[in-house]
């Protein structure tokens, strides 16, 4: 995958080279929603209803951070710029 992005970066022609970025940027964007979905339903799988994997075991099998399984059980589906502040979730 990244020589297919670096040979976008070679592209000569910066009006072609800028095309084939924003495609690829669009499609990524499409691809992140779909790629997200997946993760947290094998999160949830490997968690199993509490009687699975515990979460540091789910981050270190699927080689993600502990907040981001801590994440899909809190229902956080942004960044960290979206959530709640400490004190405004739960309420």
């Amino acid at each position: 995958m990244s020589d297919a992005l670096d040979a976008v970066e070679e592209i000569a022609d910066r009006e072609q080279r800028v095309r084939a970025q924003s495609q690829i940027m669009a499609e990524q964007i499409r691809r992140n929603r779909e790629w997200s979905q997946e993760r947290s339903a094998l999160i949830r799988e490997l968690w199993d209803g509490g009687n699975g994997l515990s979460y540091r075991q789910i981050a270190d099998r699927l080689s993600i951070k502990l907040s981001t399984v801590q994440d899909v059980f809190r229902g956080y589906t942004g960044s960290g710029t979206v959530r709640p502040k400490k004190g405004e979730a739960e309420e």
